[in-house]
């Protein structure tokens, strides 16, 4: 269904200021037209549908009553801010999101001045609003800093150093917490049981809002806000304030962030009083206003194209498992086998597989929300007691527990398995989302071993290989998506550790792929057998330890030698030139080649189409390969993407 909807007081806005000029009635009007939009854009595009929907409200509201773009509206994850897109100048482009050359699905600053800030992880609104509040302070030409965050963001420990600094600075900085009692996955933790329990909570005294701010207020809303605030003050600490009270912000709420009477006076009040930070508890419902979304288990957090009347999406034919599934599965058989398994993911049960766990063992398999520095920390603590901890976490996600890697896990040699899913590019998410970097980092890691698997079935046996290495860390990475359709056992074997595999012989040109383009290399080295010439194909499966053996089996035995690796340079294919050229190897006969994604971030597109734009196709590999050969490539190999 692509009918457009009727949206007459949307049509009359063609940005904030024009909101500015509606009255109260109209914006609220204009709201109900801005869902319809936002839910008919993502219908034809796929993505982040339930948080959008559950801000529209908020989003046409903050636009109505700050100032931006001189105002600085930052949106924490910003898989919410398509509503703000469709309000700031880029409705006509709205059905290009995530599509390529299209709207990005989060903020990014080269796309909108409306977008100050650009993000897509988790819990650095208030820090970058802080950021900009001094730059006010200091004569910068900005106005105010709206920080947006939500429940589940707002669990990790970023989000408390800026509020802590925030409140010692005291400077005047708006922090509206977005409570839809959900991140990705229903969050988890004190933070997430505090901020249900303000709903729940028995009256009793009554306490002043924030001073200044409550007598702005109209006597209905008045009387409402003082009950509102009666839940988050006396009862949970003590009487003397709550926690953001304490961090030194003036806390108003919780009010319903679907009411536009509610929202917008509370936020002119805000504007007009401030002097200080101040922290505003909207109350949200993920998915508002379409029943699919509302009515799902994950309230249509990610959805791909689907129909509006039934909310059905559309699914591709899978010909193969997906290596998320592979990967939930085979971790499930280990704990099957050994009580010593446990799993621990950072609010991406589903995302990472091991939810299929969590179904089986739900005592085993630790969500820890969005903290990634605190789950791989956890993992070491739990790898120290004996147990056998598998730490899954999307490679660009796991970047920011980096610091932990080293100083927890590799440092004390602890046997922490990294299960790393997304690695490479991942398609509509685009750059912020790509798993680009974990080689490089992961293998540069005294103690750690670190595999890539080239399908879903190699994938199965590093899981089992990771579950019987108990010498110290080790980490497997894999992309998004389907595997390659090879068949597959109950369970997979144990590798040697250190040691790669020929699957394919030959006496010309050796391509020795590390991870998941080994599909890609197949169709180079069919491509160049069509010219008559002969490939060998490896499959490293280790960037640490280097099968260093078979590395110079192919040196000696092939007039070139080409790495191919779904990762940025300074990953497999330098380790290799640095291991042959510490033994004087660089200089033989056989000629050597690097293939890495390209040192620049590469734009959301298909996954085929962004590793075409990376110059990592099957045509790309065989005219490297063979140009180093110094076989000419007399066509354009046919069927070959």
């Amino acid at each position: 269904m692509t009918d457009r909807p009727d949206t007459p007081f949307l049509d009359s806005a063609a940005g904030p200021a024009d909101l500015r000029r509606l009255n109260d009635t109209a914006l609220a009007n204009l709201a109900d037209d801005l869902r319809a939009e936002v839910i008919s854009a993502v219908s034809q595009t796929g993505g982040h549908l339930g948080s959008s929907l559950g801000v529209v409200e908020l989003t046409v509201a903050i636009h109505a009553v700050f100032d931006t773009p001189r105002d600085k509206l930052i949106w924490d994850v910003s898989h919410q801010c398509y509503p703000h897109k469709v309000l700031t100048g880029r409705r006509d482009r709205i059905r290009t999101l995530r599509q390529e050359g299209g709207l990005s699905g989060f903020t990014k600053r080269a796309e909108s001045e409306y977008d100050p800030f650009g993000a897509a992880h988790s819990s650095t609104s208030i820090s970058a609003a802080l950021g900009f509040t001094v730059g006010r302070d200091m004569g910068q030409p900005t106005g105010d800093a709206i920080a947006v965050i939500g429940d589940g963001s707002i669990s990790a420990g970023m989000a408390y150093e800026a509020m802590n600094n925030a409140g010692h600075e005291g400077r005047r900085l708006f922090v509206i917490l977005n409570d839809n009692e959900m991140s990705i996955a229903p969050p988890v933790g004190a933070m997430s049981k505090y901020l249900s329990s303000l709903y729940a909570s028995p009256m009793g005294e009554l306490h002043k809002m924030a001073e200044g701010f409550e007598a702005a207020l109209p006597g209905p809303l008045r009387d409402h806000a003082r009950r509102a605030r009666q839940l988050v003050t006396g009862v949970q600490t003590g009487g003397s304030g709550t926690l953001f009270e304490e961090l030194g912000f003036s806390y108003i709420g919780p009010i319903d962030g679907h009411d536009m009477s509610q929202l917008l006076p509370v936020l002119r009040a805000a504007k007009t009083r401030a002097t200080g930070p101040v922290l505003i508890h909207v109350c949200t419902t993920k998915g508002k206003g379409y029943a699919p979304a509302e009515g799902s288990a994950d309230c249509g957090h990610g959805v791909s194209k689907f129909d509006v009347a039934t909310g059905a999406q559309a699914k591709g034919k899978s010909n193969a498992p997906a290596y998320t599934k592979v990967f939930g599965s085979a971790l499930t058989k280990e704990a099957e086998l050994d009580p010593k398994v446990v799993a621990v993911t950072a609010a991406m049960p589903s995302g990472t597989g091991v939810n299929i766990m969590g179904e089986r063992f739900p005592n085993r398999v630790f969500d820890v929300g969005i903290a990634e520095q605190h789950g791989v920390t956890f993992s070491a603590g739990m790898a120290a007691s004996g147990l056998k901890p598998f730490c899954a976490i999307y490679s660009t996600f796991l970047q920011r527990g980096y610091d932990q890697v080293v100083h927890d896990v590799a440092l004390q040699n602890l046997p922490v398995r990294f299960a790393i899913d997304r690695a490479g590019l991942v398609g509509a998410d685009g750059p912020t989302h790509a798993g680009a970097f974990d080689i490089g980092y992961m293998a540069a890691l005294p103690n750690m071993v670190v595999m890539a698997a080239g399908d879903e079935l190699e994938l199965m046996h590093m899981v089992r290989t990771a579950a019987a290495h108990d010498a110290g860390p080790i980490a497997f990475r894999y992309p998004r998506g389907e595997g390659v359709g090879v068949d597959l056992p109950e369970r997979g074997e144990i590798i040697a550790i250190g040691k790669g595999r020929v699957v394919r012989e030959g006496t010309d040109i050796a391509l020795l792929s590390f991870g998941a383009h080994l599909a890609e290399c197949h169709k180079a080295a069919d491509a160049m057998a069509a010219q008559g010439v002969s490939v060998t194909i490896a499959d490293a499966r280790f960037a640490k330890p280097l099968d260093r053996d078979l590395i110079r089996q192919l040196l000696r035995n092939h007039k070139a030698l080409v790495t191919v690796e779904q990762g940025a340079r300074g990953g497999f294919g330098a380790m290799v030139l640095h291991d042959l050229a510490n033994d004087g190897l660089l200089d033989g006969r056989c000629q050597i080649r690097t293939m890495t994604l390209p040192d620049r971030y590469i734009d959301q597109a298909s996954p085929a189409a962004m590793y075409a734009d990376a110059g990592l196709t099957a045509v790309d590999i065989a005219a490297t390969a063979m140009q180093a050969a110094g076989v000419r490539l007399k066509r354009s190999p046919q069927g070959v993407a």
